[in-house]
Formats: structure tokens, sequence, C-alpha cells
């Protein structure tokens, strides 16, 4: 259409046109007139609409995901951070649980015997003395410990105090070849001495040559005067092995420690002894044998034996 008065003219009267009919529309409101009109015009144009939106949502559902592909990168590292994090947790929580099984134990230990401990971490395996079997701990003379203290945890004897600085301690252990510690001998109160031999069960001297032990029997300290370096009645170990006596004037017997030197971490240093010996209260209760299963047979009477024939008479051959 070419530019021309008439053409503008036209133009104008039909916005005109279509500025009164929305004006009458909009005041009409559900009695509009056009009503009918705009119900004809969205059934015929309502499919075609349908289609090109049904066509176009595919598209513009892969933008917004191309575009949130970033957020959604961005939200999994972080549940991934989140579960490194929570598996390092629960790795320190497990670790804790155990430190905590470790302090209940030795509590227990302690409530048994009497015996006033002050709680300590090792922290370093070996000390510069020499010794071969020793470590350090967290608690020195600023926290009253001074030497030839008993240590020991929930399983029974770690050793003795045998040097001390302010904050720390250095603790010789019970399977150390220079360790020896009196003994007595559960139910029997069989006395002796054990030795340490490094990773090897301990070597106890019975001062009775004729003394009955097997294995199985328990140990515990006797004790040393006025308690130190030993208290009475702390755990010491199970008989493994026994020589033979030989009539020698002692006997000696292997026993394994109830302690696994190589597994410490939660120790307890005894600053107060018990008021009396508890003897043989500490040790654990002793565990239950496994009962023996037995095998019953019945006999049927009239069964016919081995050879017989249905009268229960021998078959001639």
């Amino acid at each position: 259409m070419r530019d021309t008065r008439e053409s503008r003219l036209l133009l104008v009267l039909l916005v005109a046109v279509a500025f009164a009919l929305i004006t009458v529309d909009i005041r009409g409101g559900e009695d509009s007139p056009v009503d009918s009109a705009r119900r004809g015009a969205a059934t015929v144009f309502g499919p075609i609409e349908d289609g090109v939106s049904t066509a176009v949502d595919p598209i513009g559902n892969a933008i917004s995901a191309v575009r949130d592909s970033g957020s959604r990168h961005d939200r999994l590292a972080a549940l991934e951070k989140e579960n490194a994090e929570l598996k390092a947790s629960l790795g320190s929580d497990d670790r804790n649980r155990s430190r905590v099984r470790q302090l209940d134990k030795m509590l227990k230990t302690a409530a048994n015997g009497q015996y006033g401990i002050k709680g300590a971490e090792v922290i370093a395996v070996g000390a510069a003395q020499g010794f071969s079997w020793t470590v350090t701990i967290d608690i020195g003379t600023d926290d009253g410990i001074t030497r030839d203290m008993t240590v020991l945890n929930g399983d029974g004897l770690v050793g003795r105090v045998t040097t001390v600085g302010p904050n720390t301690a250095t603790v010789l252990l019970a399977n150390d070849p220079d360790f020896t510690v009196g003994t007595r001998m559960e139910d029997t109160d069989e006395l002796g001495f054990a030795s340490g031999q490094g990773d090897r069960p301990l070597r106890v001297e019975l001062l009775n040559g004729k003394a009955k032990v097997k294995a199985g029997d328990r140990l515990v300290t006797f004790g040393s005067q006025a308690d130190r370096p030993f208290v009475p009645g702390v755990p010491v170990g199970v008989v493994s092995r026994v020589d033979p006596s030989g009539g020698d004037l002692t006997r000696t017997i292997h026993v394994k420690p109830f302690v696994a030197f190589t597994r410490l971490d939660i120790v307890g240093v005894v600053v107060q002894p018990p008021r009396k010996d508890p003897r043989d209260t500490v040790l654990p209760d002793k565990p239950k044998a496994a009962p023996t299963p037995t095998v019953t047979v019945t006999v049927t009477p009239g069964a016919d034996e081995p050879g017989d024939g249905a009268d229960g008479q021998p078959q001639e051959q």
C-alpha cells in the first residue's frame, strides 16, 4: 500500500475503531458485546497457539537447563564437599567413641580397685633415656605426678613412671626387659616376679617350685611397700605356658599380658593407692565355657539286628 492521504485516513479510522472496541469491552465486563467474538477467535486460534507453545517449550526448557547447569554443578560440588566433611566427621566421631570407651573402661577398673587416678594421653613412643619399651604421656609434675607411680588402663598394668618433667612423663612399659613386678596368682595366692620380654609373653618366676598352675590362670600385682612403684591388685595377664618344674626351687611360667602395649592411647597414673588390697576383685569376669554338644543314640526295642530275617531269626547261608 502506498503512503497516500487516503491510506493515512484509513489507518487513523482503524485505530479509532480499535480503541472504541477496547473501551466497550472493558465497560461491558462479562456482558461485553465482543465477548462472543473473542471466544470465536480463541476457538480458531487456540489450537495454533497450543501447537506453537508445545514446539517452543522444549527449546525453552533446554535453554533453561543450560542456564541452570552452572548452578547445579556448583550444588553438586557443594554436596560432594559436604559428604567428604561428613565422612571426616564420622571418622573423628569413631575415634572419639573409641577413646570414650577406653576412658569408661579405665574408670571402671579404677573404681573396682579403689585407685585414685589422673588420666593421661600417650603422645610419643620411646624416650631419650634409651629404654626400648617406653611411652611419653602428657602430664607431669604440674599435675602431681612423681617417679615410681603405677600406670594402668582399662585392661590392666601398663607400667611405672620413671622420669617426670613439668608437663610430661616417661612410662617404662611392663614388657620392657628391665621391668620387674611382684605378682600374685588368682585363687591360689602363689607369689612370683614377672619380667618383660619385649614382644614375647612376660616371664614369671613363682617362688614355689611345686606350685600347681595351668594355662588360663590369671595374675595381679602383689604391690610394693608404701605402694611404690606398684599398687596391689592391678591385672597383669593370663598364663599361656607352664615350664616343667624339674625339681627347681622356683617354677617358670609364661604370661600373656592383658594390655596391648602397641595400642596404648588413654592411660591413668595412680596418684592415690587403695585403702586395702583389692586382691582379685579388679580382674574381669571369667569367660563362660561354651557348652559341649552331646549326641544321644536311641535304640528302638524289637528292631531287626543286621543279618536277621523278617521274623528276627538268623537267615541261613
